[in-house]
């Protein structure tokens, strides 16, 4: 049975994926998972941006640390997308699409102190992670077990991010933040 009418997002009959969920909880839930896609996207490329224009002393620790960091959120958008598509929904088609939705500011400096990369990326990973645990009680929500259980996945691996930005941004010699 089709369901391409009532559909918030338009979808073309032939990609109209059936599914048992209720046409309202994919249309919730696939708009979550497209800002949250939209912001790996946001995320990534200014994970890349800092990881080839850090520079100082811990150049190559910092280096390397974005450059494995940038390579595990791009892990998880075709993960992010095809969630969307699976339940029935659309999902990002451009450039455009991802700078209407994106949360994540982009940071276009010419120039970033390597702490100061780090301290930015630690607190867009954690409001990464909040956001999942937003569109994971929404996935509970609607009784949408895959999409919660790929999030909980991605959660402890942003949280993971968080804790090594946390842990390399510290100043030698101290205690706290």
């Amino acid at each position: 049975m089709s369901k391409t009418t009532n559909k918030s997002q338009k979808v073309s009959p032939d990609l109209d994926t059936p599914t048992d969920l209720p046409q309202e909880a994919v249309d919730k839930v696939s708009k979550a998972l497209n800002v949250l896609l939209a912001d790996a996207f946001a995320l990534y490329l200014k994970t890349k941006n800092f990881h080839w224009h850090v520079s100082g002393r811990h150049f190559r620790d910092y280096h390397l640390l974005l450059d494995e960091q940038a390579e595990a959120i791009f892990g998880t958008t075709d993960q992010l997308a095809e969630r969307a598509r699976k339940l029935g929904g659309v999902t990002l088609r451009s450039i455009g699409h991802i700078a209407k939705l994106q949360t994540i500011q982009d940071n276009d400096e010419d120039y970033v102190p390597p702490r100061e990369m780090l301290r930015e990326l630690m607190e867009d990973n954690k409001a990464m992670a909040a956001a999942m645990r937003k569109a994971h009680k929404l996935a509970d929500d609607n009784a949408d077990r895959g999409t919660a259980a790929l999030l909980e996945t991605f959660i402890d691996e942003t949280e993971r991010r968080t804790w090594f930005l946390f842990e390399a941004s510290r100043q030698e010699g101290a205690n706290a933040a």
